[in-house]
């Protein structure tokens, strides 16, 4: 890979993105919701909440359930996710990718929906925490789209809105980085349809981790 020019700190988002996640995402919603003996969202749904808060996705995702129930729903979906997150797998290239960046130089960060403690979990078990310079999390944050994740890293690092770069799966990174003025790349492989994420507009928008790391060797 080149050594990067254009961008100096490039932000990731986690699940969808960097981590294989979305499917069971999506699978314990519902089965949090049919705890609670309700209908579940469908899959589509279910994926569109992917990448916010978890408070702020679920209430997306479960509108109509009354406000005093919602701790009992989170309380479930952590249960169903955390029992099966030790199956998850990053996507392939991923961590090549995030391990080449840093060693050619480019600081790294994270932006994500999880919590502290998920993200924790994540970057343990993945081997990849060394190699970012700086992470923020929805329960340390305003949730997406709110710029303060993109924000707090660049001011962390000490770095630029034009010389930072967003990376994410879904409208809601998209629009942070909008939203931070910063530019923004898409990968399709995550939780939205390529056709949602085009019309954000992105710089591009990479069906694999190979597309993505094939287009920042040559854009970045």
């Amino acid at each position: 890979m080149q050594a990067m020019q254009r961008y100096d700190l490039i932000v990731f988002d986690w699940d969808g993105t960097l981590m294989d996640s979305a499917a069971l995402i999506v699978a314990s919603v519902q089965a949090a919701a049919r705890d609670l003996g309700l209908t579940p969202p469908s899959e589509a749904r279910a994926r569109h909440i992917i990448g916010l808060g978890l408070g702020d996705a679920l209430r997306h995702a479960l509108p109509d359930l009354p406000s005093e129930h919602y701790d009992e729903l989170v309380e479930r979906y952590r249960h169903h996710y955390l029992a099966r997150d030790h199956e998850l797998a990053m996507f392939p290239g991923a961590v090549e990718l995030v391990r080449r960046l840093a060693e050619g130089g480019v600081r790294l960060g994270v932006a994500t929906g999880k919590s502290r403690r998920g993200l924790d979990r994540a970057l343990h078990a993945s081997g990849l925490g060394g190699y970012f310079t700086a992470t923020r999390c929805a329960d340390e944050c305003f949730s997406k789209p709110h710029p303060q994740m993109i924000e707090e890293l660049m001011a962390v690092c000490a770095v630029a809105p034009q010389r930072t770069l967003m990376i994410g799966d879904t409208t809601h990174d998209l629009l942070m980085a909008h939203n931070a003025g910063v530019p923004a790349v898409a990968v399709s492989y995550g939780a939205h349809p390529r056709n949602l994420l085009i019309e954000s507009a992105p710089l591009y928008c990479a069906a694999s981790v190979g597309e993505l790391t094939e287009w920042l060797a040559h854009h970045a």
